[in-house]
């Protein structure tokens, strides 16, 4: 009867894409992730629970949440099928910290490259540019107030001299006369007639790129930190610039955002937010999977995998922001696993990612619902593409099964790169006529199942053309 119950509020119930959490039960998630990823029921199932998981974690008391880590998910397939993709949307679906990166860029401490801990700075980063955009938002209206007020003064330096009236005047008139003025000319600038005046306005001089230290120890951030204690060595200037109204106004509200938003709450909560809701997609974790052959470039597999297990299991890393501790952050890996197999990653690591889900390689029906069905359709995106230049273009079911049926044979003989497949088929597909559209005098063009074939058959029969194409 519960269920029931659930499913007919499912029913009802209009869910918006960046909506709290809060209301998403694991049956939405799967319904929002639908309009997106076709199949993959056990993946979107598996990546709903560790969501809704979340919500139920914050529910319980401090010292139990505490001890309740999140159920890691290793996502197992070829690519191109949807892994990314589920991730992804998952994040947009709650305002979530995201981070997608390979584990391969990452070398073992003690050898050239990315340290591990990383990553966990640069989802801070992402953090805190989401919640400062949600604070421009908040004081967007305050914000172009006082940039309105700064223009009028740039228009109106000083009280306006009535020196050429006969008669004499009061302190009180003069005031008069001069509040009628700036109200005039602020209808004027509100209607965009003052869009082309010239201004003069103090701007600061941009400064130069911050250098880099990149080592194992935490120090990557070395020069933007010094830029921000002492940005006199860096620029941080300011000088006078004549400008025209409409680049002084986007000048004085960046300038105004940051007069306005206050960056130490910004970086406390990008902190909490990555601490409670951040989500990092680790790719190609089987690269890394493996023991030590002992020389050559797999050297540091095993390394890589002990540096990663203190980040997974939770530590606290050192952000230009604060502190920012691991233990509550959902890390979703994923890896076509052809070589190797999960069972050759570290006995620690496998042990962090509890949730295994095997994604199916996709079949034509596959992709013909793709083609069609997905709010992102590569049709849709064509025939909005195309319609910019007037043109109307219209694809026949047959046309979308060759398509489709093309996409599934070249994966099954070269290469198999599942869904993007489709992208370099239906370039070709549609290279002549894009290249036309501009010329084109028709109102609309049906790309029928022939037009199709005679796109491609040539490029179809000479097996080695394919290779290079398709």
């Amino acid at each position: 009867m519960a269920i029931e119950l659930e499913g007919k509020v499912i029913g009802e119930k209009k869910l918006a894409l960046g909506e709290s959490e809060e209301e998403l039960t694991p049956q939405e998630i799967v319904a929002e992730l639908d309009k997106y990823i076709i199949g993959q029921k056990a993946a979107k199932k598996a990546v709903a629970i560790a969501l809704r998981n979340r919500f139920r974690r914050r529910k319980l008391p401090p010292e139990l949440a505490d001890e309740i880590a999140p159920k890691n998910i290793m996502m197992i397939g070829p690519t191109g099928v949807g892994k990314t993709e589920i991730s992804r949307r998952l994040a947009k679906l709650t305002s979530s910290p995201f981070l997608k990166i390979e584990a391969s860029r990452f070398t073992e401490v003690g050898y050239v490259g990315r340290d591990v801990e990383s990553m966990i700075r640069d989802l801070v980063r992402i953090a805190a540019e989401m919640v400062r955009k949600e604070k421009i938002k908040e004081i967007e209206a305050k914000a172009m107030a006082n940039v309105e007020e700064r223009l009028l003064d740039l228009l109106l330096p000083g009280k306006i001299s009535l020196s050429r009236r006969k008669e004499p005047t009061t302190p009180a008139e003069e005031q008069e006369e001069f509040k009628k003025t700036r109200d005039n000319f602020r209808q004027r600038l509100r209607a965009g007639l003052l869009e082309e005046r010239i201004v003069e306005i103090e701007v600061k001089e941009k400064p130069s790129p911050p250098f880099e230290f990149v080592s194992s120890n935490g120090f990557e951030e070395i020069g933007v930190q010094i830029q921000e204690i002492m940005p006199g060595i860096f620029g941080g200037k300011t000088k006078r610039r004549k400008v025209k109204v409409k680049e002084a106004r986007e000048i004085l509200l960046e300038d105004e955002e940051k007069r306005l938003v206050d960056m130490d709450q910004v970086a406390r909560q990008a902190v909490e937010r990555v601490e409670q809701s951040g989500i990092i997609f680790l790719d190609e974790l089987d690269k890394v999977a493996g023991r030590e052959s002992g020389v050559g470039p797999d050297v540091s597999r095993e390394g890589v995998q002990r540096d990663l297990l203190p980040i997974i299991e939770g530590t606290t890393v050192s952000t230009r922001f604060g502190l920012v501790r691991t233990d509550h952050i959902l890390f979703i890996a994923a890896g076509a696993f052809h070589v190797t197999k999960p069972s050759d990653l570290i006995p620690e690591i496998q042990g962090r990612f509890p949730i295994r889900v095997e994604l199916n390689a996709l079949t034509k029906e596959d992709f013909v619902r793709i083609l069609t069905e997905t709010e992102n359709a590569l049709i849709k995106q064509y025939r909005a593409l195309i319609a910019t230049e007037d043109v109307e273009i219209e694809f026949t079911p047959e046309a979308i099964e060759e398509i489709a049926s093309i996409a599934e044979r070249v994966n099954e003989e070269g290469e198999n790169i599942g869904a993007r497949r489709l992208h370099t088929v239906m370039e070709k597909v549609m290279e002549d006529i894009s290249f036309e559209a501009p010329n084109l005098r028709e109102g609309k063009i049906v790309i029928t199942k022939e037009y199709v074939q005679k796109q491609l058959s040539e490029i179809l029969k000479d097996q080695d053309l394919r290779k290079f194409i398709l």
